[in-house]
């Protein structure tokens, strides 16, 4: 997976769409990638500002007056327009995007407890599984960022001090699947092997469920 990193990374749109969005009166998105999209958002669309335009009332003493596009996205973004694009620096607005993606992202990486469980139910099976043998979600987590393809969408940086924040996107749920149970059931049979806790004898009821899960007993 790739990391997007809302410290470093400046999203690029084109002002025409942007425009386009505001004057057609429709809640609209703006993704990591620059493409504006509009309600209802795809699956696994990550946004960096989701709203509307909402004009401004007029009278024959006050005539409209144009949009400026850096009064659509408000404090939170530094917003520079260059001819026929729209730069985007959208790391100060991190908490509202936390909420503005969190029903769409695969897990969540945002708090001091860490990942507590995905949002695909195959892979929170797995994960509640794993978790019998003494396999963590980061340990999960670790694997599929490694191995799968997809975006951690986050804020981190190493000055003054180290800070991370994130949510995961998981581009394809099955291929993490395959991984995750792979990886998983290595782990059983290495803690079944070689730890006298988890020999055959001593597993409890859950942890013969979770070995056979893993095709292991």
């Amino acid at each position: 997976m790739k990391k997007f990193n809302l410290f470093k990374e400046i999203i690029t749109a084109k002002k025409s769409e942007i425009i386009q969005a505001i004057n057609s009166h429709k809640t609209f998105g703006i993704t990591i990638h620059g493409d504006v999209k509009y309600e209802p958002y795809d699956e696994k669309e990550i946004l960096i500002f989701s709203g509307k335009y909402s004009a401004q009332p007029v009278s024959a003493l006050t005539p409209p007056t144009p949009v400026k596009i850096a009064d659509l996205f408000g404090k939170n973004y530094q917003i520079v327009e260059d001819d026929e694009r729209v730069l985007i620096k959208a790391f100060s607005n991190w908490q509202e995007l936390i909420s503005l993606n969190m029903p769409r992202c695969s897990y969540d990486d945002t708090t001091a407890d860490g990942v507590a469980e995905f949002s695909c139910k195959e892979l929170e099976e797995i994960g509640w599984q794993a978790t019998e043998f003494n396999i963590n979600y980061r340990n999960l987590v670790e694997e599929i960022e490694e191995k799968c393809d997809g975006y951690v969408l986050c804020i981190e940086q190493e000055e003054p001090q180290y800070q991370f924040s994130g949510l995961g996107f998981i581009a394809n749920d099955k291929q993490a699947e395959k991984i995750m149970f792979e990886y998983a059931k290595k782990h059983v049979i290495h803690m079944m092997e070689t730890h006298e806790d988890f020999v055959k004898e001593h597993l409890t009821d859950d942890e013969i469920d979770a070995a056979k899960f893993f095709g292991v007993m």
